[in-house]
């Protein structure tokens, strides 16, 4: 459990990284004027948002039973942890959202700019908040299209990020189940990718950095169980032959 652990904690110290340097720097989501570098971050936080997400979720399952090469039995209980660990991050992100009700950033804009009171759009039901948006924004130009129908779709409270937990969540059970497989390639690409979609919930107005950073620590919490209880149920994570040259070399130590 210990080294699982410090496995899973280093990959959280990376995803770490970036929203604590905005939340230090002082820096302050503003809208942009929707240039090519804020839209290619829209595709990134899509692959995260339904349904695309579905299809990343089953892609990143598919890819994980691959790579550990697990029997039948042992593959299907492995699809149960990675899918459990997914859906509680989710569950316990609605929870709290629900109890904390933090404005997004855009909606703090709405009532900074069009004076739209951040309780009252609240009080709203989500299709009317939906449309409030659309009404409120549809001749402001520094706010396109694309992402007023984002926002739109996106009218609950913000923290913590449940965007983050998802990509974090996969990028950490990829730390915590491929290191010891030693799918380098994978792992990094894992955090390069939740990094992007951390980054891209800053960048849309949706986001926090505090969202952030505490949507990573839950995730963390929750991979590190997750990935022992794979670890136990489902056979060790090492291939047998490095399985075999450890223990060996640990029975060689005075």
């Amino acid at each position: 459990m210990r080294a699982i652990a410090k496995r899973t904690a280093a990959g959280a110290g990376v995803l770490l990284i970036m929203p604590l340097t905005v939340w230090f720097s002082g820096w302050q989501w503003a809208p942009d004027g929707g240039n090519a570098w804020l839209k290619a971050m829209y595709w990134v936080t899509e692959t995260v948002t339904q349904p695309w997400g579905i299809i990343t979720h089953v892609l990143l399952c598919g890819w994980f039973l691959w790579c550990l090469r697990f029997r039948l039995k042992a593959a299907l209980m492995l699809f149960a942890i990675l899918g459990s660990a997914i859906l509680i991050g989710q569950g316990v992100k609605s929870v709290i959202k629900d109890k904390v009700q933090e404005p997004r950033p855009f909606v703090v804009w709405l009532e900074k700019t069009q004076h739209v009171p951040t309780d009252e759009f609240y009080n709203l039901k989500r299709k009317q908040r939906g449309e409030l948006v659309k009404n409120q924004l549809s001749t402001h130009s520094e706010v396109p299209g694309w992402l007023r129908q984002h926002w739109q779709k996106e009218t609950g409270f913000a923290f913590p990020s449940g965007h983050t937990m998802f990509a974090a969540s996969w990028a950490l059970l990829g730390v915590g189940l491929l290191w010891p497989r030693r799918r380098t390639f994978t792992i990094v690409l894992l955090l390069v990718w939740a990094t992007g979609v951390m980054g891209s919930r800053l960048l849309l107005g949706m986001h926090w950095p505090r969202d952030l950073a505490v949507a990573t620590l839950i995730s963390w919490l929750l991979v590190t169980l997750a990935t022992w209880l794979a670890q136990k149920w489902c056979g060790p994570l090492t291939p047998p032959a490095e399985e075999d040259q450890e223990i060996a070399e640990r029975d060689e130590e005075p």
